[in-house]
């Protein structure tokens, strides 16, 4: 998940139109980063942990015709890990169930658990676009914004945008794995105003703490193509905690796929 999407057509088309950008990347990305906080924090970060709720929906059956199903909205704790060099931690819980993703490098899993009968939990490996995109969201939130070490990706300046009225530059991160990240900043702060992902979604970020230094949103909203929006609330965030290996490594049970 992204705490902090376009087709790769129409994003290749757009950079070698823009080729000739006169502002370097490297300045936009330089005030992003000093926005978010001192060089000295953000180079410091081995890990985050964040702990919250998010509000969303989930289809159950109609209680007036079985043969149909309703939407309707659910609150559930969330709890997320990056952990460098490449291990991430997603851990949804409702009442009745839990939701762990992982990501250890390589290696990628989703395990579910009747929270009341947990004999009937189960365990899924993930595919490699699925590893791949849990890859690319470990690398955007430990990078803030940098490309340092990360050669398979690419940052591109895409020029001047306006967002809810606000003057923008707009940049894409684009990962090998073809996953894409187009963020606009405020040229003026550099603020993070909105992020854009290649399958048509967006997400905006609300609200400010400081933790450690270093800026984070209180609250990051998720719109998918189709409109529906999630919202996901940070009530704690935590720099630098220690995860063990068995936190991400692939739990020993039997597998399905």
């Amino acid at each position: 998940m992204q705490v902090r999407c376009f087709s790769a057509f129409a994003v290749s088309a757009l950079l070698a139109a823009l080729s000739h950008a006169a502002a370097p990347t490297d300045e936009w990305l330089a005030k992003a980063r000093a926005y978010l906080g001192p060089e000295s924090a953000i180079n410091a970060v081995k890990s985050l942990h964040f702990e919250g709720t998010i509000d969303t929906v989930e289809r159950v059956a109609d209680p007036v015709d079985a043969s149909k199903t309703i939407e309707r909205p659910v609150r559930l704790t969330i709890d997320i890990v990056f952990q460098k060099p490449m291990q991430q931690r997603q851990i949804l819980r409702s009442e009745k169930v839990e939701r762990r993703t992982a990501l250890d490098g390589y290696d990628g899993w989703e395990k579910v658990s009747d929270l009341a009968n947990p004999g009937k939990s189960s365990l899924t490996l993930l595919d490699p676009t699925g590893i791949k995109r849990l890859r690319a969201s470990t690398i955007e939130n430990l990078s803030f914004y940098a490309n340092h070490d990360q050669d398979s990706r690419q940052l591109h300046l895409l020029g001047d945008v306006t967002v809810d009225g606000v003057a923008c530059v707009k940049i894409s991160f684009t990962h090998g794995s073809g996953f894409v990240f187009v963020r606009s900043f405020d040229k003026a702060t550099g603020r993070l105003v909105k992020t854009e992902i290649e399958n048509g979604g967006e997400i905006r970020e609300e609200g400010d703490m400081i933790v450690s230094g270093i800026r984070f949103p209180r609250k990051v909203l998720n719109k998918t193509a189709n409109g529906r929006v999630t919202g996901i609330s940070f009530d704690k965030v935590t720099v630098n905690e220690s995860f063990p290996a068995e936190a991400f490594a692939v739990p020993t049970m039997p597998t399905t796929r």
